[in-house]
């Protein structure tokens, strides 16, 4: 079971996946290239990195928007939510494409560490930001939203408690988790300890995670939705340019365990359960993000 699951027998229903419903994250032979971690890793990769063969769109997308998310409290400890949305999302202004300052965050200082974070939920795009190669994709540091802390092995963590930090987590452990230098490390250290990671550690020990044959191009982040935000969990849509034409989203689910926010992963080792990427022919309704 991967990461990332899907039903390969569900048809999608849109024309440009494919007659089997899976065409769009296979076409391009991304499988056989791809950073294999077994089972584990195989549908994440395919899911987050199916444009292994593209270039990263350099292209701007149509405007997108952010959303608007409930208010309500928390009242429990944090528990493993199916990554599915259960309120529709309202259309919010128009987010701003990403720039690149020239100075790089402090360590050890914002993240995790910041006693006062901004607890709006973003509406354009994080400012500030410096987007870092991890292997081959790039992943967003930022001074406030952390991450704040690197440690020997190079796992990133140490998120503000906050809508955006929850996005800057999400976006940091899916880069890095397809790193296989770091794969093992992040599923250890940067995913809530329950029986999802159980299984991926299990399935990821048996088959352990070997570098790909080098790709030219690579899909790169784009977009994020908060779908729904409470101060203990998290529900990040994120999105990723496959090509010039089709970007890919899936929610994912984080929690804030231990002083941090952390990936969950349901009972099957993946993020998403039943739930399928959607090829989106626009990114409305999403804040336009990303380094490429």
């Amino acid at each position: 079971m991967g990461l990332f699951s899907r039903d390969p027998d569900a048809d999608s229903g849109d024309a440009d996946t494919g007659s089997d419903g899976s065409a769009i994250w296979q076409e391009r032979g991304f499988v056989a290239s791809a950073i294999v971690i077994g089972a584990v890793l195989v549908c994440l990769l395919v899911w987050i990195f199916a444009g292994g063969d593209e270039t990263p769109a350099g292209q701007s997308s149509p405007n997108p928007t952010a959303t608007a998310l409930p208010t309500e409290q928390p009242t429990g400890e944090p528990t493993d939510p199916a990554a599915t949305p259960t309120d529709e999302p309202t259309t919010e202004p128009t987010g701003t494409p990403t720039t690149r300052p020239t100075t790089r965050p402090k360590p050890g200082v914002g993240g995790c560490k910041n006693k006062n974070p901004d607890q709006r939920r973003p509406k354009t795009a994080p400012t500030a930001v410096t987007w870092e190669f991890e292997a081959d994709m790039l992943i967003p540091l930022q001074q406030e939203g952390g991450p704040a802390v690197m440690n020997s092995a190079g796992v990133r963590s140490c998120f503000a408690h906050s809508p955006t930090g929850a996005v800057l987590a999400a976006m940091v452990t899916l880069g890095q988790i397809r790193n296989p230098d770091l794969t093992m490390a992040v599923l250890q250290e940067r995913f809530v300890a329950n029986q999802g990671r159980r299984v991926a550690l299990t399935e990821g020990s048996a088959t352990p995670p070997t570098q790909s044959p080098e790709t030219p191009r690579m899909a790169q982040f784009t977009g994020f939705k908060v779908i729904d935000y409470l101060p203990d969990r998290a529900i990040i849509a994120i999105a990723v340019q496959l090509d010039d034409a089709k970007v890919a989203s899936l929610p994912v689910t984080m929690a804030w365990a231990d002083g941090d926010w952390k990936g969950v992963l349901q009972t099957d080792g993946s993020f998403n359960g039943e739930a399928e990427p959607d090829v989106l022919q626009t990114l409305d309704g999403y804040v336009r993000f990303g380094g490429a």
